[in-house]
């Protein structure tokens, strides 16, 4: 798609959402929200089908969704990987390879609208469910969580605090939720009436606000052994996110890298995570 059409789409979204508030805010909160919540890539693309093919476990129901479960069997500790937004299983490939060769037991799955999974929508909250059940079911001594995997991992030991689980990855992974918001609304034009309905839609819903969902907060009394990346370049989640939950959390190690990017495939990482799982 044309950039012209990719900026001009957002704002026609934005511009039908600031008149319909007038008439209707509850029911324009609602689509707000499913617009900011929808997926729109990240389903198995060719190139990809046979590496995952070859590692399906298992399809796992979960509420309402059918969950796409992998594994790499290994003798050692398990593994749990949660990838982020409108990605997929695939991108853990060069990590797993490294594990592999550790031989730890590795158990991956897609998100809801990812990969072979099915939905249409995802947010941290639902995130974090799928990624409860797989706690429970697999009982994996180490989690790692990319981008908004990583925030919704430590949103979830914070709600479910795990005694199984011993050392938390997260790699480029935001952390405040206001900031979020902040990027939708100037991204869609949002008028500040549809942003203090969707606030409101979203504590009803889930009950916090968007400044109470903070990685920086669920931290404060996470004992688990934990290792943060972030590339001070990175243009999708902001540096100081990583930086401000290294902060409140005890136990955590930060690692800080330049040029990486945001998506920190380079060996160096995984190189880090290996190290970090053998202590």
């Amino acid at each position: 798609m044309p950039v012209l059409f990719q900026k001009i789409i957002p704002k026609l979204y934005g511009l039908y959402l600031n008149i319909l508030v007038w008439f209707a805010p509850k029911k324009t909160a609602q689509r707000a929200f499913t617009i900011f919540a929808t997926v729109r890539k990240g389903r198995v693309l060719p190139n990809q089908k046979e590496y995952l093919d070859n590692a399906k476990l298992e399809v796992v129901t979960i509420g309402k969704h059918k969950i796409q479960v992998y594994n790499w069997a290994g003798s050692k500790e398990t593994v749990l990987l949660v990838h982020g937004w409108e990605s997929n299983t695939w991108r853990w490939h060069k990590l797993i390879e490294k594990l592999q060769r550790e031989n730890y037991n590795i158990i991956a799955f897609d998100a809801p609208a990812h990969g072979y999974s099915t939905g249409k929508i995802l947010h941290a909250p639902l995130y974090a469910e799928k990624v409860q059940a797989m706690l429970l079911k697999y009982k994996p001594t180490i989690v790692i969580g990319h981008s908004m995997g990583g925030m919704t991992i430590l949103y979830n030991e914070y709600k479910n605090p795990n005694d199984i689980l011993e050392k938390m990855v997260t790699i480029g992974s935001p952390s405040e939720f206001h900031e979020i918001m902040a990027h939708y609304k100037s991204l869609l034009g949002l008028s500040n009436k549809v942003i203090s309905a969707l606030n409101q839609f979203i504590q009803e819903k889930f009950n916090f606000t968007a400044e109470e969902f903070s990685s920086a907060k669920f931290v404060g009394n996470n004992h688990k052994k934990g290792l943060l990346f972030h590339d001070k370049l990175d243009k999708i989640a902001p540096y100081h996110a990583s930086v401000d939950v290294h902060k409140h959390w005890k136990g955590s190690e930060f690692v800080s890298t330049e040029g990486f990017g945001h998506s920190m495939h380079q060996d160096e990482v995984n190189e880090k995570i290996i190290s970090f799982l053998a202590e």
